[in-house]
Protein backbone atom coordinates (compact mmCIF):
# COMPACT_ATOMS: atom_id res chain seq x y z
CA UNK A 1 0.00 0.00 0.00
CA UNK A 2 2.71 2.74 0.59
CA UNK A 3 4.00 1.32 -3.03
CA UNK A 4 0.76 2.37 -4.07
CA UNK A 5 0.94 5.54 -2.17
CA UNK A 6 4.12 6.34 -3.73
CA UNK A 7 3.68 5.40 -7.31
CA UNK A 8 -0.04 7.43 -6.87
CA UNK A 9 1.75 10.70 -5.38
CA UNK A 10 4.89 10.75 -8.04
CA UNK A 11 2.20 10.72 -11.03
CA UNK A 12 3.53 7.36 -12.03
CA UNK A 13 -0.04 5.63 -12.13
CA UNK A 14 0.29 5.94 -15.81
CA UNK A 15 4.00 5.41 -16.39
CA UNK A 16 3.29 2.01 -17.50
CA UNK A 17 1.03 3.03 -20.21
CA UNK A 18 -0.36 -0.89 -20.78
CA UNK A 19 -1.36 -3.95 -18.42
CA UNK A 20 -0.83 -5.98 -17.15
CA UNK A 21 2.84 -5.98 -18.92
CA UNK A 22 4.85 -2.26 -18.81
CA UNK A 23 5.61 -1.54 -22.72
CA UNK A 24 4.72 -4.90 -23.60
CA UNK A 25 7.68 -6.48 -21.93
CA UNK A 26 7.95 -8.07 -18.08
CA UNK A 27 10.68 -6.00 -17.53
CA UNK A 28 10.90 -2.43 -18.95
CA UNK A 29 15.02 -1.83 -19.26
CA UNK A 30 14.86 0.40 -22.09
CA UNK A 31 11.98 2.84 -20.67
CA UNK A 32 13.29 2.55 -16.91
CA UNK A 33 13.04 5.50 -14.52
CA UNK A 34 11.31 6.51 -11.25
CA UNK A 35 8.08 6.79 -12.13
CA UNK A 36 8.47 3.52 -14.30
CA UNK A 37 9.93 1.71 -11.80
CA UNK A 38 7.63 2.80 -9.35
CA UNK A 39 4.45 1.59 -11.34
CA UNK A 40 6.54 -1.61 -12.20
CA UNK A 41 7.64 -2.48 -8.67
CA UNK A 42 3.81 -1.62 -7.61
CA UNK A 43 2.76 -4.74 -9.53
CA UNK A 44 5.78 -6.82 -9.05
CA UNK A 45 4.66 -6.15 -5.37
CA UNK A 46 0.88 -6.73 -5.91
CA UNK A 47 1.63 -10.06 -7.94
CA UNK A 48 3.83 -12.11 -5.05
CA UNK A 49 0.90 -10.77 -2.76
CA UNK A 50 -1.35 -12.27 -4.81
CA UNK A 51 0.40 -15.55 -5.26
CA UNK A 52 0.82 -15.75 -1.57
CA UNK A 53 -2.67 -15.32 -0.79
CA UNK A 54 -3.05 -18.33 -3.09
CA UNK A 55 -0.53 -20.55 -0.98
CA UNK A 56 -2.43 -19.65 1.88
CA UNK A 57 -5.99 -20.77 0.32
CA UNK A 58 -4.22 -24.26 -0.91
CA UNK A 59 -2.19 -24.34 2.66
CA UNK A 60 -5.75 -23.97 4.46
CA UNK A 61 -7.61 -26.58 2.55
CA UNK A 62 -4.93 -29.32 2.83
CA UNK A 63 -4.69 -28.86 6.76
CA UNK A 64 -8.12 -27.99 6.93
CA UNK A 65 -8.75 -30.67 9.41
CA UNK A 66 -6.17 -29.95 11.72
CA UNK A 67 -7.12 -25.70 12.21
CA UNK A 68 -10.15 -23.88 12.60
CA UNK A 69 -13.51 -24.37 10.27
CA UNK A 70 -13.42 -20.96 9.37
CA UNK A 71 -9.90 -20.42 7.78
CA UNK A 72 -10.34 -22.36 4.39
CA UNK A 73 -13.26 -19.54 3.97
CA UNK A 74 -11.21 -16.25 5.49
CA UNK A 75 -8.65 -17.45 2.62
CA UNK A 76 -10.82 -17.89 0.26
CA UNK A 77 -12.53 -14.30 1.03
CA UNK A 78 -8.78 -13.01 1.06
CA UNK A 79 -8.16 -14.91 -2.48
CA UNK A 80 -11.48 -12.84 -3.74
CA UNK A 81 -10.11 -10.04 -2.16
CA UNK A 82 -6.89 -10.06 -4.09
CA UNK A 83 -8.16 -11.04 -7.50
CA UNK A 84 -10.77 -7.86 -7.00
CA UNK A 85 -8.01 -5.68 -6.31
CA UNK A 86 -6.02 -6.81 -9.13
CA UNK A 87 -9.02 -6.00 -11.36
CA UNK A 88 -9.11 -2.59 -10.06
CA UNK A 89 -5.27 -1.90 -10.66
CA UNK A 90 -5.80 -2.59 -14.60
CA UNK A 91 -9.19 -0.20 -14.31
CA UNK A 92 -6.70 2.06 -12.78
CA UNK A 93 -4.69 2.13 -16.01
CA UNK A 94 -6.92 1.59 -18.78
CA UNK A 95 -9.18 4.69 -16.94
CA UNK A 96 -7.17 6.60 -16.87
CA UNK A 97 -6.80 7.01 -13.29
CA UNK A 98 -10.46 7.29 -12.38
CA UNK A 99 -11.21 8.72 -9.22
CA UNK A 100 -13.93 6.40 -7.92
CA UNK A 101 -11.56 3.59 -9.15
CA UNK A 102 -8.19 4.41 -7.37
CA UNK A 103 -10.30 5.24 -4.65
CA UNK A 104 -12.12 1.37 -4.61
CA UNK A 105 -8.22 0.47 -4.89
CA UNK A 106 -7.04 1.68 -1.90
CA UNK A 107 -10.39 0.34 -0.03
CA UNK A 108 -10.20 -3.06 -1.43
CA UNK A 109 -6.24 -3.06 -0.30
CA UNK A 110 -7.49 -1.68 3.11
CA UNK A 111 -10.24 -4.34 3.10
CA UNK A 112 -7.53 -7.32 2.41
CA UNK A 113 -4.97 -6.24 4.87
CA UNK A 114 -7.62 -5.99 7.48
CA UNK A 115 -8.73 -9.71 6.76
CA UNK A 116 -5.06 -10.97 6.42
CA UNK A 117 -4.64 -9.48 9.95
CA UNK A 118 -8.12 -10.89 11.44
CA UNK A 119 -6.94 -14.22 10.70
CA UNK A 120 -3.74 -13.63 12.08
CA UNK A 121 -4.86 -12.44 15.48
CA UNK A 122 -7.76 -15.23 15.21
CA UNK A 123 -5.27 -17.85 15.17
CA UNK A 124 -2.47 -16.79 17.49
CA UNK A 125 -2.37 -17.25 20.59
CA UNK A 126 -5.06 -15.49 23.58
CA UNK A 127 -5.57 -16.35 27.31
CA UNK A 128 -8.62 -14.43 28.04
CA UNK A 129 -9.51 -12.24 31.33
CA UNK A 130 -13.32 -12.07 30.87
CA UNK A 131 -12.84 -8.02 31.37
CA UNK A 132 -13.21 -6.20 28.17
CA UNK A 133 -16.62 -5.19 28.32
CA UNK A 134 -17.27 -3.11 25.57
CA UNK A 135 -14.67 -2.68 24.07
CA UNK A 136 -15.30 -5.22 21.58
CA UNK A 137 -18.20 -2.46 20.08
CA UNK A 138 -16.24 0.41 20.88
CA UNK A 139 -12.86 -0.97 18.79
CA UNK A 140 -14.89 -2.21 15.93
CA UNK A 141 -16.75 1.40 15.47
CA UNK A 142 -13.54 2.78 15.74
CA UNK A 143 -11.87 0.40 13.18
CA UNK A 144 -15.15 1.46 10.74
CA UNK A 145 -14.56 4.84 10.89
CA UNK A 146 -10.96 4.54 10.45
CA UNK A 147 -11.60 2.82 7.58
CA UNK A 148 -14.38 5.05 6.38
CA UNK A 149 -11.59 8.28 6.83
CA UNK A 150 -9.17 6.42 4.61
CA UNK A 151 -11.46 6.09 2.07
CA UNK A 152 -12.21 10.29 2.13
CA UNK A 153 -8.64 10.49 2.05
CA UNK A 154 -8.37 8.53 -1.06
CA UNK A 155 -11.19 10.40 -2.54
CA UNK A 156 -8.95 13.69 -1.81
CA UNK A 157 -5.85 12.22 -3.26
CA UNK A 158 -7.81 10.86 -6.50
CA UNK A 159 -9.27 14.12 -7.27
CA UNK A 160 -6.62 16.54 -6.50
CA UNK A 161 -9.46 18.33 -4.01
CA UNK A 162 -6.89 20.53 -1.89
CA UNK A 163 -5.07 22.04 -4.47
CA UNK A 164 -8.48 21.94 -6.64
CA UNK A 165 -10.31 23.57 -2.94
CA UNK A 166 -6.92 26.19 -2.58
CA UNK A 167 -6.60 27.23 -5.97
CA UNK A 168 -10.17 27.57 -7.10
CA UNK A 169 -12.30 27.25 -4.24
CA UNK A 170 -13.21 23.67 -5.91
CA UNK A 171 -14.11 20.33 -4.77
CA UNK A 172 -13.65 22.01 -1.85
CA UNK A 173 -16.89 19.52 0.13
CA UNK A 174 -14.55 16.86 -0.60
CA UNK A 175 -11.75 18.39 1.24
CA UNK A 176 -13.84 19.54 4.38
CA UNK A 177 -15.63 15.80 4.67
CA UNK A 178 -12.37 14.40 5.10
CA UNK A 179 -11.45 17.49 7.53
CA UNK A 180 -14.58 16.94 9.15
CA UNK A 181 -14.58 12.97 9.59
CA UNK A 182 -11.46 13.24 11.64
CA UNK A 183 -13.56 13.75 14.80
CA UNK A 184 -15.09 11.02 14.84
CA UNK A 185 -12.43 8.79 13.87
CA UNK A 186 -10.27 10.45 16.58
CA UNK A 187 -12.89 10.27 19.23
CA UNK A 188 -13.33 6.45 19.01
CA UNK A 189 -9.57 6.15 18.77
CA UNK A 190 -9.60 7.76 21.84
CA UNK A 191 -11.95 6.25 23.22
CA UNK A 192 -10.52 2.70 23.16
CA UNK A 193 -7.57 3.84 24.51
CA UNK A 194 -9.03 5.65 27.74
CA UNK A 195 -11.13 2.40 28.18
CA UNK A 196 -8.31 0.28 27.96
CA UNK A 197 -5.64 2.43 30.15
CA UNK A 198 -8.91 2.43 32.77
CA UNK A 199 -8.78 -1.61 32.90
CA UNK A 200 -6.11 -2.50 35.24
CA UNK A 201 -7.15 -6.18 34.82
CA UNK A 202 -6.84 -6.15 30.97
CA UNK A 203 -5.10 -8.36 28.59
CA UNK A 204 -1.62 -7.11 27.95
CA UNK A 205 -1.98 -8.06 24.18
CA UNK A 206 -4.76 -5.39 24.61
CA UNK A 207 -2.77 -2.91 26.25
CA UNK A 208 -0.24 -3.03 23.82
CA UNK A 209 -2.79 -2.78 20.76
CA UNK A 210 -4.26 0.09 22.81
CA UNK A 211 -0.63 2.41 23.48
CA UNK A 212 0.23 1.44 19.94
CA UNK A 213 -3.22 3.00 18.44
CA UNK A 214 -2.56 5.62 20.22
CA UNK A 215 0.94 6.30 19.08
CA UNK A 216 -0.37 6.01 15.60
CA UNK A 217 -3.20 8.20 16.64
CA UNK A 218 -0.79 11.36 17.54
CA UNK A 219 1.68 10.78 14.30
CA UNK A 220 -1.26 10.44 12.05
CA UNK A 221 -2.75 13.84 13.14
CA UNK A 222 0.67 15.70 13.16
CA UNK A 223 1.10 13.85 9.55
CA UNK A 224 -2.33 15.24 8.55
CA UNK A 225 -1.75 18.53 9.64
CA UNK A 226 1.82 18.94 8.35
CA UNK A 227 0.60 17.44 4.97
CA UNK A 228 -2.10 19.95 4.76
CA UNK A 229 -0.31 22.99 5.44
CA UNK A 230 2.23 21.99 2.85
CA UNK A 231 -0.32 21.27 0.17
CA UNK A 232 0.82 17.84 -0.43
CA UNK A 233 4.12 19.01 -2.06
CA UNK A 234 6.40 16.69 0.16
CA UNK A 235 5.84 13.23 -1.14
CA UNK A 236 7.36 11.15 1.33
CA UNK A 237 5.09 13.00 4.23
CA UNK A 238 1.67 11.91 2.22
CA UNK A 239 2.85 8.46 1.96
CA UNK A 240 3.60 8.36 5.56
CA UNK A 241 0.01 9.27 5.90
CA UNK A 242 -1.41 6.95 4.00
CA UNK A 243 0.83 4.21 5.65
CA UNK A 244 0.28 5.26 9.25
CA UNK A 245 -3.85 5.69 8.33
CA UNK A 246 -3.33 1.77 7.39
CA UNK A 247 -1.26 1.19 10.52
CA UNK A 248 -4.05 2.74 12.92
CA UNK A 249 -6.68 0.58 11.26
CA UNK A 250 -4.73 -2.66 11.20
CA UNK A 251 -4.20 -1.77 14.97
CA UNK A 252 -7.59 -1.34 15.51
CA UNK A 253 -8.95 -4.69 13.70
CA UNK A 254 -6.12 -6.47 15.90
CA UNK A 255 -7.85 -4.87 18.76
CA UNK A 256 -11.31 -5.85 17.81
CA UNK A 257 -10.68 -9.36 17.28
CA UNK A 258 -9.05 -10.25 20.26
CA UNK A 259 -11.64 -8.20 22.18
CA UNK A 260 -14.16 -10.12 20.66
CA UNK A 261 -12.20 -13.60 21.05
CA UNK A 262 -12.26 -12.29 25.16
CA UNK A 263 -15.91 -12.46 24.98
CA UNK A 264 -16.47 -15.61 23.40
CA UNK A 265 -14.13 -17.25 25.45
CA UNK A 266 -15.56 -15.53 28.73
CA UNK A 267 -18.94 -16.51 27.95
Amino acid sequence: MAVGSATRVMNAGLACPDWPLCYGELIPAAQMNLQVFLEWFHRLDAAAIGLSAIALLGLSWLYRYRLPGWMPIASALAVFLIVFQGVLGGLTVTELLRFDIVTAHLGTALLFFSVLLAIGFMLSPYEATGNTGKLAWISSIAALLVYLQSLLGALVGSRWALHQCLSSKELCLVMNSHIAGIVPATAATLAVAIMAWRQPALSGNLRKLANFASLCLIAQLVLGLATFRLHLQVEPLTVAHQAVGAALLGTLVGFSVLAWRDRALSA
